[in-house]
């Protein structure tokens, strides 16, 4: 092999590889990253086409206890704003839930449906803990249904909020999600998001760093002498390890070949594991028609596809509503046109609050099911998968080793999870721990 590119190839330059390049770059070790697409961020991406800045990708810390990226923030200068609904909760916020009609519940009603909620939720922690594999989500909530004799429209409306649960939590399908796949979702302490966007965490973690845009990777080949990375243009780099952060999607797709192929259960959970998809409409409005509530739920069939909506006004301090679609709903909206898209959105909201509600001035539809470089947007725990095998995904395979949230098992599916991903991979290459605070620390990258 000729002589290497650099100590340390990392191929994605998503909030993982960023962590993994920077970390390494202040360990001393020489580092190219490489990033198939035309901008860094992975799926962190704010974009402002709407004429204020918004999260396509991910939006929220889902717990700011002891999390790193909620220090990372006071020491990189992002502003955060409190908004501790992003994990799907029933309560705590105001929520305004509406019934199958449309109509919104009366606070009894409404108060009587999120007691059901709690009830629900206390029983269901020890049917999960017992249920025999392989067992599904939905399955665990048949059985505590069954458990309290509840039946008809009582137990729909529980049913139906599992199934968004899991579309929004996980991006797939209730009747897919093993009966494990949400233990790792009650997160501490609030929620935050950023006036200024997630991708500031990039640009910060990426300040300094040699970073290669447009750089689609297709294969990784090792040898004793090294890696040697072939990109879809014919060209070649090689290093002395690589760390590949691309998403779960494109690894099962076969997106990026492996020679030797990667080690037996590392593979294995590849397979194992799910790729879920969760999009998002934003839609701009001409004023701020639906009230003081943080999130807007519609019940009944009506609320299928489109059964919540955030005030991202809080936010933006323009009145902005996000529809968060998950699991089918998401796959089925990523076929229609953003016209046809726009005007389902437009009638679901018509449906709650009337024919004046007025259409909206600008949007914005993601479509990370079709991006070939996510195949998705974040992993869960596919039936028959196990809670390990988020941690078997990110073993090292000789010179080769996978990092990402999909690799971290006790926060997959979260932006600290790749964060913390990307620092185990440093951590082995260059020996010693490397600690999140150690990202923040005044260098002269790239002076």
């Amino acid at each position: 092999m000729a002589e290497l590119d650099a100590d340390v190839i990392v191929v994605g330059a998503g909030v993982s590889g960023l962590a993994a390049a920077r970390a390494l770059a202040l360990g001393g070790a020489s580092v190219v990253v490489l990033e198939a697409r035309d901008r860094i961020g992975g799926r962190t991406w704010t974009d402002s086409a709407i004429g204020v800045p918004v999260d396509l990708g991910a939006s929220w810390i889902h717990g700011i206890d002891g999390n790193p990226l909620w220090s990372l923030a006071a020491a990189f200068g992002i502003d955060t704003v409190e908004f501790t609904v992003g994990s799907f909760q029933f309560d705590g916020r105001p929520i305004a839930w509406h019934g199958p009609s449309g109509a919104r519940l009366s606070p009894d009603a409404a108060a009587s449906f999120v007691a059901d909620l709690h009830t629900v939720d206390a029983a269901l922690a020890h049917v999960v803990a017992s249920a025999p594999p392989p067992s599904t989500y939905a399955a665990a909530i048949d059985t505590v249904l069954r458990s309290l004799g509840w039946a008809g429209d009582r137990a729909a409306r529980i049913r139906e909020y599992a199934a968004h649960r899991s579309e929004d939590l996980c991006g797939a399908p209730v009747t897919v999600l093993d009966a494990h796949g949400l233990d790792e979702e009650h997160v501490p302490g609030d929620e935050v998001v950023f006036p200024g966007g997630y991708g500031q965490y990039a640009a910060a973690l990426a300040d300094g760093l040699d970073i290669r845009l447009s750089s689609v990777v297709r294969s990784v080949t090792q040898s004793e002498a090294g890696v040697e990375v072939g990109l879809a243009d014919g060209s070649t780099h090689t290093a002395g390890n690589v760390v590949v952060t691309v998403p779960l999607g494109v690894l099962q797709a076969g997106d990026v070949t492996f020679t030797p192929p990667l080690d037996a259960p590392v593979a294995g959970a590849m397979g194992r594991l799910g790729m879920g998809v969760y999009d998002k409409v934003f839609l701009r409005f001409p004023d701020r028609f639906w009230g003081d509530d943080w999130v807007i739920r519609q019940q009944g069939s009506a609320g299928v596809d489109w059964h919540s909506w955030y005030d991202m006004s809080r936010v933006t301090g323009e009145p902005v509503l996000a529809a968060l679609v998950g699991g089918a709903g998401a796959r089925r909206l990523e076929t229609l046109p953003d016209a046809m898209v726009v005007d389902e959105g437009l009638a679901a909201l018509r449906r709650m609050f009337g024919p004046t509600v007025p259409a909206p001035e600008g949007c914005r539809i993601t479509r990370w099911a079709a991006d070939p470089f996510a195949r998705g947007s974040y992993s869960y725990l596919h039936v028959r998968a196990s809670t390990h095998d988020h941690d078997l995904l990110g073993t090292p395979s000789g010179r080769v080793q996978l990092a990402g949230e999909a690799t971290w098992g006790d926060d997959p599916a979260t932006v600290h999870g790749a964060l913390l991903s990307g620092l185990r991979a440093a951590s082995r290459l260059l020996g010693h721990e490397v600690q999140p605070d150690v990202l923040s620390a005044p260098s002269t990258l790239g002076a």
